[in-house]
């Protein structure tokens, strides 16, 4: 394949930035790359393979044709325009939630389906954050088992609501230490020193939008549409990692030990021997792209359910991570390379 024009949208947006960080050492062939953001940060300049480039506004007059596009810029503007660059001949893989509930467009955790790559196409949509390591950690199970239901309860970083996010966690610690008074932007309440409940708007039942999503992209993901899950999902304290209780119960009777061996074959990265404090843990996860799994012991509430601590960096696999990898999955195919509009 010979090298490809490459577009990051969102590119000076915390997953952006790590997706721009990838792509230089990835097995996508990039020959040239651009980078678009908002008004705002239009004229940014980002670094690729000791080359600037400059950041352009998103607009009719900037856009051009690419052979893969990588958006990580909201809902909003991937329904815009990953149609426009996918018209123009591009693949995109949208980061945001944008195409996430269109059945016409893959939902790719690529080695939990990545099978379903097997055909060009338009669009691709990276699931949520939360559900990609959760899948990534019971898939190997699930083949061997079979899973009958999930319960998890998630903490996940503030980094998961973005940049500003992250700003509004250090300045409000910051401020919280000093006595004065904290400025909510981003949270509906204190975020420092404090647990909240609440990612994504609630529906009638009183389930958040991020509880919901992680039940119906679960589904999709493991071919198991009518799979019970049941999620709490919670914003805690921290900047980046995500990290999850996951309780889970199978067809037949899981072994905690062939667990471990199940999720090291598929490349997990096992962490588990709580005597020894050693477990999975955000700060240690961050910055590196693996699922990391520990706390594998038995249910005590369910003969054949095993309980599991899942955490990764939830900007990288749950995020730039992922995203990128379908794009290599995609290149080893040779389904990148403009079609033509």
């Amino acid at each position: 394949m010979t090298g490809l024009t490459v577009a990051v949208v969102g590119a000076t947006g915390a997953v952006g930035r790590e997706m721009w960080r990838l792509l230089p050492d990835s097995a996508v062939p990039v020959e040239r790359v651009l980078a678009y953001t908002g008004t705002r940060s239009a004229g940014t300049e980002l670094i690729f393979r000791d080359h600037p480039v400059r950041a352009r506004a998103l607009d009719e007059a900037s856009i051009e044709p690419v052979d893969l596009a990588l958006f990580s810029a909201g809902a909003d503007a991937a329904r815009a325009w990953a149609p426009r660059f996918a018209a123009l001949g591009a693949t995109v893989v949208d980061n945001s939630s944008g195409f996430r509930a269109d059945l016409r467009v893959p939902l790719i955790v690529p080695e939990v389906n990545g099978e379903l790559l097997d055909r060009r196409v338009a669009i691709v949509a990276n699931p949520n954050c939360s559900t990609i390591q959760m899948v990534v950690a019971l898939a190997p199970l699930h083949r061997a088992w079979g899973l009958r239901g999930i319960k998890v309860a998630t903490y996940q970083s503030v980094s998961g609501a973005g940049a500003r996010a992250m700003t509004e966690l250090v300045e409000n610690t910051r401020r919280h230490l000093a006595g004065d008074e904290e400025t909510l932007q981003v949270f509906p309440h204190p975020i420092a020193f404090n647990v909240l409940p609440h990612i994504g708007d609630f529906d009638p039942a009183g389930e958040s939008r991020e509880e919901g999503k992680m039940r119906e992209e679960t589904r999709r993901l493991l071919g198991l549409p009518d799979l019970p899950v049941s999620a709490t999902c919670v914003r805690v304290p921290v900047l980046r990692g995500h990290s999850e209780a996951v309780w889970a119960s199978f067809a037949t009777s899981p072994d905690p030990d062939g667990a471990r061996e199940l999720l090291r074959g598929a490349g997990v990265m096992v962490e588990d021997d709580p005597r020894a404090a050693v477990y999975p843990l955000a700060r240690r996860a961050s910055g590196r792209p693996e699922v990391f799994v520990g706390r594998i012991r038995p249910d005590g509430s369910d003969p054949r359910g095993l309980a599991l601590w899942v955490v990764s960096d939830n900007l990288l696999k749950g995020a730039a991570t992922n995203a990128v990898q379908i794009a290599e999955v995609l290149a080893a195919r040779g389904f990148l390379g403009r079609s033509g509009p």
